[in-house]
């Protein structure tokens, strides 16, 4: 007799089995997460046949150009989780401020952060885009309405995952046990085990960077890319292979599957400065899942998830992958990252360094 297939509800359910003292609020609102997830694949995999394609014309808070999807996805995140009585709050990419449970819907004791549409700038070209959510615990006396609620560490988050609109739709979580792939199964319309026990694999060849910002990187970014790209006759003594999808999801996804390191460092524009990506509703939620998953999370300079928030859309440098390669960087950083990398290979010849060495 075939092994029944374990839905994501069902693993759901075991966990909270192993809790003593569960109430079942949060394994309500993990369900609420995945039905939003599961709308939102359903309005991406119609693509331009649902109309809703497309620039809305309009900003989110980050300056941002927001397409249709994003502010159809957010809703949609929104109008799943705000009637379940498990939320005190939610935060989005979409929104400037906490968004209030209405008066008529119970409160609860966890809160949300979301970026509802990861990559939206693909689904013209018909490329992978996802969801990222983080669960928090509401402070003890504190408000969902209040943004200093939401300013906890990554260290902090009792659940993360994404989901992730591709050939298939997946939904990747961890519960701080490890990290579990769960695949859509459209013709019941649930999402079935299919991953247990996601590792991040401990050698790689791979790495992840967009290349056109080179000229404003760091010292220690140009060292580690430079070192890359030589090759087997270079310093690392292998030859690397460079990959970028411009979306968050779908690079955690490919490392956590494959492996890689993916590099979005702050840089010396003054728009990078501070780093790009946001760390409440995707730095913190991708670096649980790639540390839960054995990999490290780091800002280039140390742990991403150890970062105290002071803005809900606070910006970071992001460097995840395989472990070894993500304590390398770092140790560059360390070491190398006051004074231009001049060894003889590469100040002159290196890819992204003028003849001058500068």
């Amino acid at each position: 007799m075939p092994q029944r297939e374990t839905t994501l509800t069902e693993f759901i359910i075991g966990e909270q089995r192993k809790a003593p003292g569960a109430t079942g609020g949060f394994t309500a609102l993990l369900n609420d997460i995945r039905l939003a997830c599961k709308r939102i694949a359903h309005v991406v995999g119609k693509g331009a046949l649902a109309g809703v394609h497309g620039r809305t014309g309009t900003h989110n808070v980050q300056g941002e150009e927001q397409q249709k999807l994003d502010l159809l996805a957010n809703d949609i995140f929104l109008s799943t989780n705000e009637w379940g009585g498990h939320l005190a709050g939610m935060v989005s990419e979409e929104l400037e401020h906490p968004y209030r449970i209405p008066a008529e819907y119970p409160r609860g004791r966890y809160l949300l952060a979301f970026d509802p549409l990861d990559g939206s700038s693909n689904i013209d070209v018909n490329v992978s885009v996802g969801s990222i959510f983080s669960v928090l615990a509401c402070p003890e006396g504190a408000s969902g309405e209040d943004e200093r609620a939401f300013l906890q560490p990554g260290t902090r988050q009792v659940c993360a995952g994404y989901a992730i609109y591709g050939p298939t739709t997946m939904l990747v979580l961890t519960l701080g046990r490890g990290v579990h792939g769960f695949t859509l199964d459209r013709e019941i319309g649930e999402f079935i085990h299919t991953h247990p026990d996601l590792r991040v694999p401990e050698e790689t060849s791979e790495f992840a960077i967009n290349t056109s910002n080179s000229r404003f990187w760091e010292p220690a970014v140009k060292r580690y890319v430079d070192e890359c790209l030589a090759g087997r006759s270079g310093p690392r003594g292998k030859d690397f292979n460079m990959r970028w999808i411009a979306s968050l999801v779908a690079e955690a996804h490919r490392i956590l599957m494959r492996g890689g390191v993916f590099l979005y460092p702050r840089d010396e524009r003054e728009s990078g400065r501070s780093g790009r990506l946001r760390l409440l509703y995707e730095a913190n939620p991708i670096g649980m899942v790639i540390e839960q998953a054995g990999g490290r999370a780091s800002t280039g300079y140390g742990p991403a998830l150890e970062i105290a928030p002071q803005g809900l859309h606070q910006r970071t440098g992001f460097v995840f992958g395989a472990r070894r390669e993500v304590e390398r960087i770092e140790t560059y950083h360390r070491d190398y990252n006051e004074r231009p990398y001049d060894a003889p290979l590469f100040a002159a010849r290196g890819l992204f360094r003028g003849a001058n060495g500068g």
